[in-house]
């Protein structure tokens, strides 16, 4: 009898894949799948492969488990890990035509006058002429289009002037820029302690620590913030302090006063990210108009307008900061597309910017009360306008086995993992947005719902 291949294999685990252990179950199946692993090989012992890539023992049998739940390995008591001798099972990504609830982005409406306008503001953007065509776009965007920036923002802040704004190339683009200015590779950056993957994902690449801030029902405690500023020595702090992602919280105002208060006796700059901010119909006070010196306030609109545009507003808290931030982007993110910034300006200009919100806001609400039906109002947290739910899991649910459940059936949806920088309650993340129709959503929600009834080991393959 033939002895196993015993391999020295290392998985190759890409920036951003989310939970390590399903990062290394995802890699097991890839290279099954392309051949560098073959049927028989003998894994790595688990000990040896969390020493070599630096984590905790747990994670790896953690992966071991997930690879074997997915029919991609068998383990032999006193042997080891074996790659199955039989063929692959379906790949463990969302196929198509199955129910996709992870990106977070605006639902489509059923408005086709509203679409039509949409259209025509792209066709008329062409009385700019050929500079729009054969011009690079200028670094921090046009007067023109800084100018309905500032129009735009002027919406919920006073005194928001043209020389404050800047275009930059999305939400993504203008945090690049912004965390390239005020921090160095080693400095510390306090966030929520749950956070926008993409801020995670730049602090890896800008070699920046993060630090949580505790949060409850109304977003990050103040106390704490306190607290994390005199014993951390952070350089800023960012908050997405509106319908905040992923747990949905809004700060009160009161909250946001707080916050403000200990920034300003900590004399540092706060980095409010306001992708979701135009959605509400009513929403407090942005943190940019309560500490306009320190604030940097990133408008995207990719959540309320369109995601195809990758088109944010970065409002500095003055000229000068603006011009700094300006020779930063040249250097980071670049310029954003002529064509968006201009289409952009247009939709501004002639009101279907406003007219785009409030058709997503009303299909938003419907999806929002379709979740409010379907899902255990014990365990779920909504807001009263957005298109994200939180959903809370109960014991014994971790978020890794609830969102690997639902993706062996075929739906994706997204785990606290992807958003904790410290310890947090099991708990996914729900886009509304993502389906393309309510029908689509209902039976999405339906095998949440139906998956919440069950134990961890009733959803799992028997192997």
């Amino acid at each position: 009898m033939a002895k196993p291949r015993q391999l020295s294999w290392k998985p190759r685990l890409p920036a951003n894949r989310g939970p390590m252990y399903l990062a290394i179950a995802d890699a097991i199946g890839e290279d099954i799948e392309a051949g560098t692993l073959a049927p028989g090989d003998r894994l790595p012992p688990m000990r040896a492969l969390a020493e070599w890539l630096g984590i905790d023992f747990t994670t790896v049998t953690r992966a071991y488990a997930e690879a074997a739940r997915r029919e991609l390995v068998d383990a032999e008591v006193g042997r080891g890990t074996f790659v199955r001798k039989r063929p692959l099972p379906p790949p463990r990504t969302v196929t198509v035509g199955a129910v996709e609830m992870s990106m977070n982005h605006p639902p489509e409406f059923n408005d086709p006058a509203l679409l039509a306008c949409m259209w025509r503001g792209l066709r008329s953007v062409e009385e700019r002429g050929q500079d729009l065509l054969m011009r690079y776009q200028p670094p921090g965007g046009t007067s023109i289009d800084r100018e309905m920036g500032a129009r735009w923002l002027s919406s919920r802040m006073a005194n928001v002037t043209a020389d404050r704004v800047l275009v930059c190339a999305g939400l993504q683009g203008g945090l690049h820029s912004v965390l390239s200015m005020l921090l160095s590779p080693g400095d510390t950056l306090a966030v929520e302690a749950l956070t926008y993957p993409g801020v995670r994902a730049l602090a890896a690449l800008l070699r920046i620590r993060l630090v949580p801030v505790p949060m409850d029902e109304h977003g990050v405690d103040p106390d704490a913030l306190d607290a994390v500023c005199q014993s951390e020595g952070p350089k800023a702090f960012y908050c997405m302090p509106t319908l905040h992602n992923p747990t949905t919280t809004t700060m009160p105002l009161a909250r946001r006063e707080a916050v403000v208060a200990v920034m300003q006796r900590h004399n540092l700059p706060i980095i409010e990210d306001d992708d979701y901010g135009s959605l509400p119909t009513l929403v407090p006070t942005p943190l940019a108009a309560l500490a306009p010196n320190l604030t940097y306030h990133i408008a995207g609109l990719s959540k309320c307008l369109s995601p195809s545009l990758v088109v944010a507003y970065v409002l500095a808290p003055d000229a000068w900061s603006a011009a700094r931030l300006t020779s930063v982007m040249r250097a980071t993110s670049g310029t954003v597309s002529s064509l968006s910034a201009a289409v952009t300006s247009r939709w501004i200009e002639d009101g279907t910017a406003e007219r785009v919100v409030q058709a997503i806001r009303a299909e938003a609400k419907e999806r929002l009360a379709i979740a409010a039906r379907m899902l255990p109002s014990s365990q779920l947290v909504m807001p009263t306008e957005g298109f994200h739910v939180w959903l809370r899991l109960p014991e014994p649910w971790t978020s890794g086995e609830f969102v690997g459940g639902l993706r062996h059936a075929g739906m994706g949806i997204v785990g606290r993992e992807a958003f904790s920088v410290g310890s947090s309650p099991e708990a996914v993340r729900i886009a509304l947005g993502a389906s393309a129709t309510r029908d689509q959503l209902r039976n999405g929600l339906g095998m949440a719902a139906d998956l919440l009834t069950q134990l961890p080991m009733m959803s799992s393959t028997v192997v």
